[in-house]
């Protein structure tokens, strides 16, 4: 267990909430929550830590956002949207070189991306499912647990259905 990246990373959010009163208290809302479900997906506590990191520090990068974008009451324009769109990228660069935080580093650079490709910095989009099933089947034992695939394939028709579904987010009114 490494308590000194511990002590780091709970450091960083109490910086970044000295400069966006509220952003503390958000992020560690958003760790404990996503703990409790990564849990669901693995025991192993090096993981699990690194998955409690990267969504602590979720927002790091809007320690780099001018203070009259990150701060503004009411909506952003079209280039201060750009400038707060930066922020995954600004908070991975904090965190990319440390050793013990790669993962959870490359948690935050992702946060923001939505599985149909909509999100940002990269635009990532979700697989077809039959495409994500096979790569997770032909990766069980390497990059997934074999547990966690197990769980995947026992609950297939309840995620197909999902998919089909396509749950997404309300558009805003």
């Amino acid at each position: 267990m490494d308590l000194s990246a511990d002590v780091f990373a709970e450091t960083l959010v109490a910086a970044l909430d000295t400069r966006e009163h509220e952003t503390g208290e958000h992020s560690k809302r958003v760790a404990c929550h996503t703990l409790v479900l990564a849990r669901r997906f693995t025991a192993d506590s090096e993981r699990l830590r690194q998955i409690y990191w990267g969504s602590l520090l979720h927002d790091l990068g809007k320690i780099g956002i001018p203070d009259a974008v990150l701060l503004k009451p009411g909506p952003l324009a079209a280039d201060e949207r750009a400038l707060m769109r930066a922020h995954p990228e600004k908070g991975y660069a904090i965190l990319k070189n440390v050793p013990s935080m790669r993962e959870a580093a490359e948690i935050v650079l992702a946060h923001e991306e939505r599985f149909d490709g909509s999100g940002y910095p990269r635009g990532l989009r979700g697989l077809p499912f039959d495409a994500a099933k096979a790569e997770i089947v032909r990766l069980a034992g390497t990059q997934f647990d074999p547990a966690a695939v197990e769980a995947f394939l026992a609950e297939e028709p309840v995620l197909r259905e999902m998919v089909a579904a396509k749950c997404t987010m309300p558009a805003p009114a």
